[in-house]
């Protein structure tokens, strides 16, 4: 099946749906946000696992959502499919001079600083503007760094990044020094928003990179408790000298 006639069998679909399905027919743009955030994230967890058949799963969830809101808008006379889709290719024409256009770039930070310029031009009204204000707060300062490097606020080493870091852990000690709640939370915000900085400027995302950590240490301690159990205690029940015993014995075994 050729990629339009696999399109249209969707769009088909999602007709036949919102006309004789109970739970479809009820859906609105409001109901379906948040079943949109959850499958985005189901497709993030398959990216961090590379699962490429979960991938490929959601996706397909995700591009059904898209369907879904387009078929919403047509009935409610404000959009169509047709409409999204020649606006995201209208977009990437005018925002890509350098392929449809006689601009020059040199590498992938000219296209972005091209990109951010373009969208000022197109009425932004800040560089800062284009970023989502729910976003998770780590991906949000990545994305607010990431476009305030557009216009050259920007670190040049790495190096200065790192003294950054040291200097935020220097006055979150001092912060915690005065048992200060406020100034401890602001400036804890600080440390984590220059080590986000940090991971940039060594090509890792952070998010990721978080997320990894979380994965693993749910798996640690699911394991730690399975080798309480084989032992006949609960992990309550023990001392931290023990339950430190038993990570150690985890990490071992990985």
């Amino acid at each position: 099946m050729q990629p339009e006639q696999a399109f249209s069998r969707l769009l088909q679909i999602m007709d036949d749906l919102r006309e004789k399905c109970p739970w479809d027919k009820k859906q609105t743009l409001q109901s379906l946000r948040q079943q949109t955030i959850e499958e985005l994230y189901e497709l993030t967890d398959a990216i961090t696992n590379e699962d490429f058949k979960g991938i490929r799963e959601e996706l397909g969830d995700l591009l059904l959502h898209i369907v879904f809101y387009a078929k919403i808008g047509t009935e409610q006379q404000q959009f169509t499919i047709t409409d999204v889709i020649t606006g995201i290719c209208d977009k990437l024409v005018a925002r890509h001079p350098h392929i449809y256009g006689d601009v020059k770039v040199e590498n992938e930070e000219d296209v972005k600083r091209n990109w951010e310029r373009l969208k000022l031009k197109e009425g932004k009204k800040s560089v800062l503007s284009g970023v989502p204000v729910s976003l998770p707060a780590l991906v949000k300062s990545m994305r607010l760094q990431e476009k305030a490097k557009q216009v050259g606020f920007e670190w040049d080493t790495r190096e200065q990044v790192w003294d950054k870091v040291e200097e935020e852990t220097k006055e979150l000690t001092e912060a915690v020094e005065l048992d200060d709640k406020d100034e401890m939370e602001a400036e804890f915000g600080d440390l984590l928003f220059a080590l986000v900085n940090y991971s940039r400027f060594l090509k890792i995302d952070a998010e990721n990179a978080l997320e990894r950590t979380n994965k693993k240490f749910i798996r640690r301690f699911s394991r730690m408790e399975v080798m309480a159990a084989d032992e006949g205690k609960r992990l309550d029940e023990m001392s931290l000298t023990e339950m430190d015993g038993l990570w150690n014995k985890v990490k071992e075994e990985e």
